[in-house]
């Protein structure tokens, strides 16, 4: 009866904290459902406090528009156009570094078709900082004999520049290459598809492979020519091949292009002096006819008194016109 008595005790007194824990819940939840009713009388409330101001501030912003309104938009127009020019240069340099990994990506993709198309050739790309050129291709005949060298170039721009030429010549000079060609999307005027220009083969893209063959061929065939008249070559046919062969061209060619840079340099340098020296005469001349004025002012002033200069005797008979006599 003890334990009976505990028990219902313990139920009782569990059925008491159960009906509190009940009621508790019951007035969170009432609680919570109050402060939810809260929030949105308070969120419109807030809303209709916003669209007030809004209203305000539209009402207010709409009279001072009407005093402000051109400089506010000369304001507005000049920082849009300053956002334009910072577009503008943001494209400009991702436009550049486009181009430049378009050109990598176009160099990659000419090296591995030279390679899949002669495999027993000898392709090697031009590193970076080295003379420029994109590939330098070294021909081998069918029999593993060196042939010559062809460079590469790789042009993907819109327009053509004719200042390609003369660097790829001298690039041409500097890896000893028998052959320059270019291949570029935009070629010179008057060039549809392939050309020589100033000794530099220039192709468009879709011609490149063609153009290869014929070049390389042609050097083949150069080599095994020079080939058969090694045994019976004297050295003046030696001399007679390096003076009508490309590389004499291209040495006199590189001292031709010199003496044009030095002789352009002296024409300025002597137009530069020549101005010059009509400066320092005018500025000496000027001195002196000041300098025999003043004298003569002080004759006439002091007479015969004040004695003869012989020097500006001789320059006043000098500075003096002819009609003076």
């Amino acid at each position: 009866d003890k334990k009976l008595a505990e028990l219902e005790a313990t139920l009782k007194t569990r059925d008491e904290k159960l009906t509190e824990a009940q009621q508790q819940q019951a007035e969170f939840l009432k609680k919570q459902r109050a402060l939810d009713d809260e929030k949105r009388e308070m969120a419109l409330t807030i809303e209709r406090k916003i669209q007030e101001g809004l209203d305000a501030v539209r009402v207010k912003a709409r009279s001072e528009a009407e005093d402000g309104l051109k400089m506010k938009v000369a304001e507005k127009e000049e920082q849009i156009a300053g956002m334009q020019r910072q577009i503008e240069e943001l494209k400009r340099r991702a436009e550049q570094g486009s181009q430049q990994l378009q050109g990598e990506v176009l160099e990659l993709e000419l090296e591995s078709l030279i390679v899949s198309r002669f495999p027993m050739d000898i392709i090697e790309p031009v590193a970076k900082g080295e003379f420029g050129g994109d590939v330098l291709h070294r021909v081998v005949g069918p029999a593993g004999q060196p042939c010559g060298a062809i460079l590469w170039e790789s042009k993907r721009t819109k327009n053509w520049s004719q200042g390609w030429l003369g660097k790829l010549r001298a690039d041409q000079r500097t890896a000893k290459a028998d052959i320059a060609l270019m291949i570029s999307e935009a070629l010179p005027p008057g060039v549809e598809t392939f050309d020589l220009l100033d000794g530099v083969y220039v192709a468009h893209t879709k011609c490149a492979i063609p153009i290869a063959i014929m070049l390389r061929q042609s050097l083949i065939e150069l080599a095994n020519s020079r080939l058969a008249q090694d045994g019976q070559a004297t050295k003046m046919e030696q001399v007679y091949r390096y003076l009508t062969g490309p590389r004499f061209r291209h040495r006199v060619e590189a001292i031709v292009e010199k003496f044009t840079d030095m002789q352009e340099d002296l024409a300025k340098e002597r137009k530069a002096t020549t101005r010059l020296w009509a400066k320092r005469e005018a500025q000496i001349q000027g001195v002196i006819e000041s300098t025999v004025g003043m004298y003569g002012d002080l004759q006439g002033i002091a007479g015969k008194v004040m004695q003869e200069i012989e020097g500006l005797e001789v320059l006043a008979i000098e500075a003096s016109p002819p009609d003076a006599e």
